[in-house]
């Protein structure tokens, strides 16, 4: 099938500077000879329920880490993140009476988008980013921060065990819970070669649901038109610099076909900007005809830094951006399709109460490689405040 060349890849935003040019097609080869971590039926099961999303007939809960770390993926970890989902979609469930669509950031969120290649360190020098286990590593050491091409294999790997316990636990709890792998379709280097002829196009057989990041939404770029390739359902990451001309063309290239469930704009605006920067990319997108699921991640544009320097975000802004997105949708006659969460079941302190307290907040229990999670009592309470919101429209 035809994917984006080397050439493309070389200059599309977000890729690392792999070093080892030589090695890295090595890795690539022998990802290419792999069998698929996802089958295609799967990802057309998931298709058919996005459908029921868009229709209003259902809502999704999509959410976990925002990176996945190597060291998780023993049984009992991955468990405990299914457990917070399987719980949190049973509340939305329960309280609506609508099947509810889960989706785990699980089973290959190992590399993350950044907006700086460098960090700088308290003696001032500049180290070269963490960008996910995929990549490199977090130690803040220079030799470990040096991207390494094999940790592509040991994602694949990683993947692999924990779809494993995702299929042990879907058989003892049954299809109707099914949770489902997504991540951001990031790293070229491992999703292209990871692509599988399917009935009717390609299939990314590394996921469920994989999503563009509103840092690769380009048009003309390698990621979106990886995304167009395939026959999975696939989202994009919607931030505050999207305009409604954007949207209609990203619909129209990601869903030519006008196929209910195939496409999901994924609303990331920030509660001081979702107000009057959503209501026109509704509008726009609503005047095409094409069927697109919406959801909000009210977490990526409410990040801020504490007196501490630790990356934050506010519940109170959290629960404003979802109460904005809801309105906004339903003043539309727009179905608000659900949640996008980076949460955890362990008990962190990485996201405050209130945006004032950033100032001389601790955060004893700051575990996160990259951006702050919902605890579970945050994260249920959002989910609760997004139920009812839908239930009392």
């Amino acid at each position: 099938m035809t994917a984006p060349g080397p050439t493309a890849e070389k200059v599309t935003a977000q890729q690392p500077p792999w070093p080892d040019p030589d090695r890295l097609e090595e890795v690539r080869h022998a990802l290419s000879g792999r069998p698929p971590l996802i089958p295609p039926e799967e990802a057309g099961e998931l298709t058919r329920r996005m459908a029921g999303v868009q229709r209003g007939e259902a809502v999704v809960l999509q959410g976990g880490d925002c990176a996945e770390l190597f060291a998780d993926t023993a049984p009992p970890v991955v468990r405990r993140k299914l457990g917070q989902l399987r719980e949190l979609s049973a509340e939305i469930r329960t309280g609506l009476g609508l099947p509810v669509v889960t989706m785990g950031r699980i089973a290959g969120q190992y590399a993350k988008p950044r907006s700086l290649p460098y960090e700088p360190l308290p003696d001032g020098t500049a180290l070269p980013v963490y960008r996910g286990d995929a990549v490199n590593g977090a130690a803040a050491d220079p030799r470990a921060r040096i991207p390494d091409p094999d940790r592509l294999l040991t994602a694949y790997d990683r993947a692999a065990a924990v779809l494993s316990t995702m299929r042990d636990e879907q058989t003892a709890h049954g299809a109707a819970e099914r949770i489902f792998a997504s991540h951001e379709l990031l790293l070229l280097a491992y999703e292209l070669p990871l692509l599988r002829a399917a009935d009717g196009g390609g299939h990314a057989s590394s996921v469920h649901f994989g999503w563009i990041g509103e840092r690769t939404r380009d048009p003309e770029g390698a990621h979106i038109r990886l995304a167009a390739s395939i026959r999975n359902p696939v989202g994009v990451k919607v931030g505050p610099s999207a305009t409604p001309a954007d949207l209609v063309e990203l619909a129209q290239l990601l869903n030519p076909e006008r196929l209910p469930g195939r496409l999901t704009f994924i609303v990331r605006m920030g509660a001081d900007r979702i107000t009057w920067l959503l209501p026109p990319l509704v509008e726009a997108v609503a005047e095409t005809g094409i069927p697109v699921v919406w959801l909000t991640d009210p977490m990526h544009g409410n990040t801020i830094r504490s007196g501490s320097g630790h990356k934050t975000r506010s519940l109170r802004a959290i629960l404003d951006e979802v109460a904005a997105f809801h309105r906004i949708l339903r003043d539309r006659r727009q179905w608000p399709g659900g949640l996008h969460l980076e949460m955890t079941p362990e008990p962190v302190t990485e996201c405050l109460a209130r945006p004032e307290d950033a100032g001389t907040a601790a955060f004893p229990r700051y575990r996160s490689p990259c951006d702050p999670r919902l605890n579970p009592e945050q994260a249920a309470e959002t989910v609760h405040a997004f139920t009812a919101l839908l239930r009392t429209a």
